[in-house]
């Protein structure tokens, strides 16, 4: 009986601590956050040339630039737009035209293909998204904004 006390004690003092290891683990792992879900636009991303393309009928076509207001005058943009932030989309969607078609705009397209899709579900005729920073890369201008001086 005591060697087989011993035996399970020594069994006790190897085999516990793999245990807690185990448990440790798995609950390291069901604490990790799951793998963040890559955003799948049904718009599409619009190049320097699409844009350009229709740029050419200015009367027919409107921006919807959805950047925080500090990254159109640190970045620029295009030269006439509607600025409305992603987060107040759907409640600016009585104050954008329906008759026009409509490029959404962000740095590099991320929150543009987001804006463009809502748009789309909503019935407006959406051309795509851009990414201003991508059309200045592939040779395009932006029209840079600068802020008016303070009053003194």
């Amino acid at each position: 009986m005591k060697s087989i006390a011993k035996l399970l004690s020594l069994v006790f003092v190897f085999v516990a601590p793999l245990s807690f290891t185990h448990l440790a683990f798995a609950q390291t792992e069901a604490a990790k956050p799951a793998p963040a879900v890559k955003y799948e636009a049904k718009s599409p991303k619009l190049n320097r040339a699409q844009i350009d393309k229709l740029l050419a009928k200015p009367e027919q076509l409107i921006f919807i630039d959805l950047r925080r207001p500090d990254e159109l005058t640190k970045i620029g943009g295009f030269p006439v737009y509607l600025s409305i932030q992603l987060a107040d989309l759907g409640k600016s969607l009585a104050f954008i035209p329906k008759d026009r078609t409509i490029i959404t705009v962000s740095n590099h397209a991320g929150r543009a293909l987001r804006g463009a899709d809502i748009l789309a579900d909503k019935g407006f005729k959406v051309a795509g998204a851009a990414g201003v920073q991508d059309y200045e890369a592939e040779g395009g201008t932006l029209s840079k904004i600068v802020a008016p001086a303070p009053k003194s």
